[in-house]
């Protein structure tokens, strides 16, 4: 059993199986509910959903995950290596620390993340970490963070 990370409230969770669902359906794998809300509880480390669930609720995580900026499922904008996206938000997972959250976005059109005229690289899908100002700590080499959500804009 993991207990080394803050862990979503029950609701976040079956979020996050309905969306694994989803994307599993979406590549042609067919997974029911129960067999979703299993694999979430082994992504998080426990044996199975029942364990998750009982940990989950013996925790305090609700009040850390409001100070998080974005939920799953939200619509978010802002600048991923300085390049404007809009995207949906489809994980949050609240770092142990408890001042950062990983996000994972999938933009509605893909990012060019080089500047270089003779050369591209489009990301469609990012994952990092941010704080409750929905900007990241890590800095691109110009000294600018990698992501900034325009919180407050997005809703």
């Amino acid at each position: 059993m993991s207990t080394s990370s803050i862990l979503p409230p029950i609701d976040v969770l079956k979020l996050q199986a309905k969306a694994l669902r989803a994307e599993r359906q979406s590549g042609g794998t067919t997974t029911g509910h129960s067999q979703s809300l299993e694999l979430i509880a082994k992504q998080y480390g426990y044996r199975d959903w029942n364990t998750l669930h009982a940990a989950s609720e013996n925790q305090t995580a609700d009040a850390i995950l409001k100070v998080c900026p974005v939920a799953i499922g939200d619509r978010v904008t802002g600048l991923y290596l300085g390049q404007a996206f809009e995207a949906s938000v489809l994980n949050m997972v609240p770092l142990e620390s408890g001042d950062l959250f990983r996000v994972t976005m999938h933009f509605d059109e893909p990012v060019d993340v080089v500047t270089h005229d003779s050369f591209s690289s489009f990301r469609q899908r990012v994952t990092g970490n941010i704080d409750h100002k929905g900007v990241t700590p890590q800095k691109t080499s110009n000294g600018r963070p990698q992501i900034v959500l325009h919180v407050g804009e997005n809703k």
